[in-house]
């Protein structure tokens, strides 16, 4: 370990100032990167101003397949204090992403009781594309890593100390993910995967931490509460969209459950080092979600610690030696298998980082075991060397984090695909129709589905941009009376439209407008002078 660190204000400054840059990573151009805003984030918001304007805040929002309420709850509280806009749309997700840095350090220097193992594993979540670009968009499913971090640095802590105190904010924490993402509905499959090696690791475990696991279950289910009586009162809302897509299900497997699940399983995994996810919203495609230098890591880590599960196992059931060595390497494989399985456990859009986002937290835990692990193996192969390997592995990853930041902020940023996979015509649309002068009346023909008396979901980003700031607005509508002078913009053109308007009023004319040329995302507006 670098001296440095040695010192504990150090240590802790160092972590602070990583978690700091992470959250400057996240909320840099955030009105602009991604280009525009994808409907389901303006869902959200959509439904953080109704919850402002009436006053009903809710568990459980119904809208576009149903949300867990508690993000978009938080939302509604930015967009009160700071107005309606996209930062303020996007900021706890920012928040989040960031404070995930900050837990999977503190996770990582419980489990390996290494400050180096804490400091590498935050850097490398502050600084990986994976991690900046779902804390730079409104999902609710950034909470995850954030709560799976602290809760299980937490009950690491009290596991060490043997006090309740950090099994009760462990279980508090573990509890709220109730209220997140619906894959965190999968999380208690890690504490029972946990259990068995925790009692073979600690003497009379059950005996000695019996209290311990009942503070936390009573906290965990202080938090969960409010959630399991929604699901008590309003039984629909326990079914999702992931049902027809599961794996389980005939129609998708086909008859064949388990050639699917290999074929799902093995998407979801090289995902990671090969071939990443195909959706511009949640990656750049085709590379892999990790870039080499901490793809390379993540491997030798995950192969190392399944090494020591095996190795620490057959020496506890041949020699019937305890080390407390063992449920850290559980935790690690036990966390990653399980918050993969919502992904796997799926066959649609794979492989699909969203869906795995839990993983984060472990992912980068197994890549900072070879890091801190060769650093000491070469810092001891020559005296004196210490600074030198430090400064070699600094250059390594400050090259991984140089090229992901790169890779954001410069070539996604600009790619046409990415334009077009956060909706930003839509948003185009809409700071053009700001742009207008009040006396203009506009009209928005949201022509994207058949629905008539509901703002169809592709329309949303723009209800979103637009919402209170504009004079002599509506979306047309088959009985809206138009007035003069209009600007009616199509969200989706076609020439009959104009035909049509012609039909009635002749000097009616179309106006292409390209707010970002070269990347796809212009429109077409059509102009009714006065």
């Amino acid at each position: 370990m670098p001296a440095l660190l040695r010192s504990r204000p150090f240590f802790w400054s160092l972590l602070i100032v990583i978690t700091l840059s992470a959250f400057a990573l996240r909320s840099y151009h955030i009105d602009s990167i991604p280009a525009g805003l994808y409907p389901d984030e303006a869902m959200n918001g959509i439904d953080a101003i109704e919850a402002n304007e009436t006053g009903n805040y809710r568990l459980f929002y119904p809208n576009n397949f149903g949300r867990e309420g508690l993000f978009i709850n938080l939302q509604a509280l930015s967009l009160l204090v700071f107005g309606i806009d996209i930062p303020a749309l996007k900021l706890w997700s920012g928040i989040f992403g960031s404070l995930a840095v900050l837990g999977t350090g503190l996770l990582a220097w419980e489990l390996f009781r290494s400050r180096s193992a804490a400091i590498v594993s935050a850097l490398l979540m502050a600084t990986s594309f994976w991690a900046i670009n779902f804390s730079r968009i409104g999902f609710r499913a950034i909470m995850v890593p954030f709560l799976l971090s602290f809760s299980f640095y937490f009950f690491f802590r009290g596991l060490r100390k043997g006090t309740l105190f950090p099994f009760a904010v462990a279980g508090f924490l573990f509890g709220l993910g109730l209220h997140t993402y619906i894959a965190f509905r999968l999380a208690p499959f890690i504490l029972i995967f946990l259990l068995p090696f925790l009692m073979l690791s600690y003497e009379h475990f059950l005996k000695r931490f019996w209290k311990h696991a009942f503070v936390f279950v009573v906290a965990a289910g202080i938090a969960a509460a409010p959630m399991f009586y929604a699901f008590v009162t309003n039984p629909d809302i326990l079914a999702s969209r992931s049902a027809a897509i599961s794996v389980f299900s005939p129609e998708v497997n086909e008859g064949n459950l388990w050639g699917t699940l290999a074929k799902t399983i093995g998407l979801s995994l090289i995902k990671y080092n090969f071939v990443g996810d195909q959706n511009w919203r949640h990656n750049y495609p085709p590379y892999p979600v990790l870039d080499p230098i901490v793809g390379t890591f993540f491997l030798a880590g995950l192969i190392f610690s399944v090494g020591m599960l095996v190795k620490l196992l057959g020496e506890r059931i041949r020699e019937r030696r305890r080390d407390v060595e063992l449920p850290v390497h559980a935790l690690l494989l036990g966390g990653f298998i399980v918050m993969l399985a919502p992904e796997f456990l799926t066959d649609e859009g794979l492989p699909h980082a969203l869906r795995s986002i839990g993983t984060q937290p472990f992912v980068f835990l197994f890549a900072s075991i070879p890091i801190v692990f060769v650093y000491r193996r070469l810092a001891r192969a020559k005296a004196g060397s210490s600074l030198a390997v430090a400064g070699f592995l600094f250059l390594v990853l400050a090259g991984s984090a140089a090229w992901n930041i790169t890779k954001y902020f410069v070539l996604f940023a600009d790619r046409p695909e990415q334009h077009a996979a956060f909706d930003a015509r839509t948003t185009n649309m809409a700071t053009y129709l700001l742009g207008l002068p009040d006396e203009t009346y506009k009209y928005v023909y949201a022509n994207i589905d058949s629905n008539e008396t509901v703002t169809p979901l592709g329309a949303q980003p723009l209800a979103f941009l637009i919402h209170g700031k504009l004079e002599n607005f509506a979306f047309l509508k088959q009985d809206t009376v138009v007035h003069r002078p209009a600007i009616i913009i199509p969200m989706r053109y076609d020439e009959r439209i104009l035909e049509n308007i012609r039909m009635r009023i002749p000097e009616a004319y179309a106006l292409d407008i390209d707010l970002r040329p070269g990347h796809g995302t212009a429109f077409t507006a059509i102009v009714i002078p006065e």
